[in-house]
């Protein structure tokens, strides 16, 4: 295959734009799904892409299949779908799912493409569409050590951490846990800077007394550093997205018949945010909703 496997990507949006670009300005050649925003495929068929007719066509193209869409119904729909990859599977293609998927759908296209030939990985995602562009993801890949080899030269055109966590299924796994402890944080945050208004706190201070102790984090920083002056977008992940991998993550540790007291809360919180419109924002919009039902603003008057 070598270190320029001829590559196929579907889901060029968000993530997937910058993605895409960064393979194709480390000289691998690109076929590229197209969809209902035009402007990322238009942009990456100017660089030098290629355009597919179907995921079916994507693969007949490709070595190496990358798919970055938003969840386990999208991905199956690309597998399983009318010109699926699932009906265009061969030995040697390598399907790599870089969206945030349920580990059970996840084993079972695994299982139903190894059928075929075909080698499934889950090589989901960390940091923003920002660092996407910029060629410096984190990316956690679920694979045997022979396929991972084989990927890694594509996944360095646009990861800076790249990490072999396990076998197939331990990405998705891994990458709920850490998005649970992440907005876990966001939750508690959006709480604690409400009681604090609520309180008569002084906030830019409680921000400064934050920031050098062990209550400090990545999340806090990117949040309240902008929440404070009005700007809710610090962290720049979609907060019904947060909630769709929340619900996985819940899903997860039902199947495994763990409790998961701390999961069902903060679930419920971006639950509670959504139905109260916010789903379409920011995941710093979680202050928003707390704001809204306590009545209480965390910018001073």
């Amino acid at each position: 295959m070598g270190d320029k496997a001829k590559i196929g990507f579907i889901g060029v949006g968000m993530m997937g734009h910058g993605m895409a670009k960064n393979l194709m300005e480390k000289g691998f050649a690109a076929t590229v799904l197209g969809n209902r925003n035009r402007a990322p495929v238009e942009d990456l068929k100017r660089r030098g892409a290629k355009e597919g007719r179907d995921p079916a066509d994507v693969a007949a193209r490709a070595e190496i299949v990358f798919i970055c869409v938003t969840g386990s119904p999208q991905v199956e729909a690309v597998i399983y779908g009318a010109n699926g990859l699932f009906g265009a599977a061969r030995q040697d293609l390598i399907v790599v799912d870089c969206s945030t998927s349920e580990p059970d759908s996840t084993a079972r296209i695994h299982k139903d493409l190894a059928a075929r030939g075909a080698v499934f990985v889950d090589a989901p995602l960390a940091r923003t569409p920002k660092e996407a562009e910029e060629g410096r993801l984190n990316v956690m890949v679920g694979a045997e050590a022979p396929i991972f080899a084989r990927i890694k030269p594509a996944l360095e055109a646009f990861a800076e951490n790249i990490f072999h966590v396990g076998g197939p299924g331990s990405g998705h796994k891994t990458k709920l846990i850490n998005n649970f402890i992440a907005m876990g944080h966001a939750a508690l945050i959006a709480e604690a800077l409400v009681a604090g208004a609520k309180a008569g706190v002084d906030l830019d201070n409680f921000f400064k007394v934050v920031s050098v102790g062990g209550a400090n984090s990545g999340i806090f920083q990117m949040i309240v550093s902008k929440a404070l002056g009005g700007d809710y977008g610090g962290l720049q992940f979609g907060l019904s997205l947060a909630q769709k991998d929340l619900r996985y993550y819940t899903h997860m540790t039902e199947a495994l018949g763990l409790p998961g007291f701390m999961g069902e809360a903060v679930h419920q919180s971006f639950v509670q945010a959504a139905a109260l419109g916010f789903g379409p924002k920011f995941v710093g919009s979680l202050i928003e909703a707390q704001e809204k039902i306590s009545g209480v603003s965390i910018r001073k008057a």
